[in-house]
């Protein structure tokens, strides 16, 4: 019987010496693959790095510490040539933040320039049409407008200084009347 248990703790050492030998095999093929992605450029994302290692996505998951040097790969730079300035993601978004940006104004820009030339193109339709007034007429009519609304406040000034009068020769006359009034103290 000590047998028969020796073998099989045996046997469970050496799967489990294999399947730590096949998990190394196959961690040393996902930092290959990754190595060869950031070398040559290629697209770095889980799929493709469990596709060119062999190996299921899901063992990326499972050991946290490759899925974390894969994000940091693909958070770096690609190699550039000497010389050229190295582009990264955040730069990149950036870049197309500011363009979406500069796209908005534009269209407003545009949108407003639009608006503008429709109104002068209805204005100048409109003369042209004969339906509308003069330009001559159309002053003199905005010019009648403005001294008709003057007529209207300096009649109501007009008034005003009537009562102002008027409740003044009231005082006089009240004044008046005091003054000539019979003085019964004497």
């Amino acid at each position: 019987m000590t047998t028969n248990h020796t073998d099989r703790r045996d046997t469970a050492r050496a799967m489990v010496e294999g399947r730590r030998a096949d998990s190394g095999r196959r961690r040393q093929r996902v930092l290959t693959a990754l190595h060869t992605a950031v070398a040559n450029g290629d697209q770095i994302t889980v799929s493709a790095i469990a596709r060119a290692s062999g190996v299921d996505r899901s063992f990326l998951y499972r050991h946290r510490d490759l899925l974390e040097q894969l994000h940091a790969a693909d958070a770096q730079p690609p190699n550039t040539a000497a010389g050229a300035p190295a582009v990264s993601r955040a730069s990149l978004q950036a870049d197309l933040l500011a363009a979406q940006q500069r796209c908005a104004r534009m269209a407003a820009r545009a949108q407003h320039l639009e608006t503008r030339l429709s109104a002068l193109l209805g204005e100048q339709a409109w003369r042209e049409s004969g339906l509308g007034a003069p330009d001559d007429i159309d002053q003199l009519n905005q010019r009648i407008v403005h001294l008709e609304q003057q007529v209207t406040d300096l009649r109501l000034q007009l008034e005003e200084r009537d009562q102002d009068l008027t409740a003044a020769r009231a005082a006089n006359r009240e004044l008046m009347a005091r003054i000539n009034a019979p003085n019964t103290n004497s």
